[in-house]
């Protein structure tokens, strides 16, 4: 079994190659070998598994993921930590290392590539400033996961994680759980990371659904309804969806009346269910 990089050899590594972070990348690199251990048991990798790293920084995980999943493909941006995983990584047989930009990578034909693994993984160190980007990306690419695992500002988490009514609810919790069930694995503090970034974080695993959660006519439609819905949290519904789909007060009011709900209804009280009933119901509106 690989041997996790502790704080000061990784510090090694990046003073021997004069490594220099790049604010702009959103670098912050794991230094607890216990946080680690916890994400690569969660993640339940065997050899059955192709694994996708995103921002695999200098190969702290990656090594680890090597010696458990069939085959492991790392995304890596910043040019000059290339030659620090490729020499770091050397050795793996079974590892493939992508220079280039994680929201441009061609997905569907990377895992063509490799479809002789049955079950396909996302596990990573996520770049804070693009976690929310890239995290969408793989879903709405419909992509055949079975989960995520991911370390994302806490924040972000308990966005993803969020229920009706609460103050973290809003659009990234129904994106999220229309495509995936998430729970949040562990929370980690800012001394596990070099540098220390300014907020905790959290690991947080995302399984994705076979099936979608709720039954709806348009998902795009979906997806526009509650994006509309949570632009200006303080309008009522009615008010919120009238001036997104420029539609009459008077057919939402009634669509509202229809379903049941009180005319001054806001987003932020509705389930995923709730809003697939209304935008069904504001598809028979555009229809007309």
């Amino acid at each position: 079994m690989a041997k996790l990089v502790d704080s000061k050899e990784t510090i090694a590594v990046l003073q021997k190659t004069n490594f220099q972070f790049k604010k702009q990348f959103g670098q912050n690199f794991l230094i607890d070998s216990s946080v680690l251990e916890h994400i690569l048991s969660f993640s339940e990798i065997n050899k059955d598994d192709l694994i996708i790293e995103i921002g695999p920084g200098i190969g702290t995980l990656t090594e680890a993921l090597c010696e458990r999943a069939g085959f492991v493909v790392a995304i890596e941006i910043d040019d000059k930590l290339i030659p620090i995983l490729e020499e770091n990584l050397s050795a793996k047989d079974n590892f493939k290392l992508i220079h280039g930009d994680a929201l441009k990578v061609d997905y569907l034909s990377l895992l063509e590539e490799h479809k002789e693994f049955s079950s396909v993984k996302v596990v990573a160190n996520l770049p804070y400033y693009i976690t929310t980007p890239i995290l969408m990306d793989l879903l709405e690419k419909k992509l055949p996961l079975k989960s995520i695992t991911v370390m994302v500002q806490k924040e972000v988490a308990l966005r993803m994680k969020a229920a009706p009514g609460t103050k973290d609810y809003g659009a990234l919790s129904l994106a999220v759980q229309y495509y995936s069930e998430p729970s949040i694995v562990q929370e980690v503090p800012p001394h596990c990371f070099i540098p220390r970034p300014n907020v905790s974080s959290s690991v947080i695993h995302l399984r994705l659904h076979k099936k979608a959660p709720v039954s709806v006519q348009d998902p795009a439609l979906l997806f526009k309804t509650i994006k509309f819905s949570f632009m200006q949290r303080r309008k009522t519904l009615v008010n919120a969806l009238a001036s997104g789909f420029h539609l009459d007060k008077k057919q939402l009011q009634d669509l509202l009346s229809s379903l049941s709900y009180p005319e001054n209804v806001r987003g932020e009280t509705l389930s995923l269910a709730d809003f697939s009933l209304i935008s069904d119901g504001i598809r028979e509106i555009l229809s007309r």
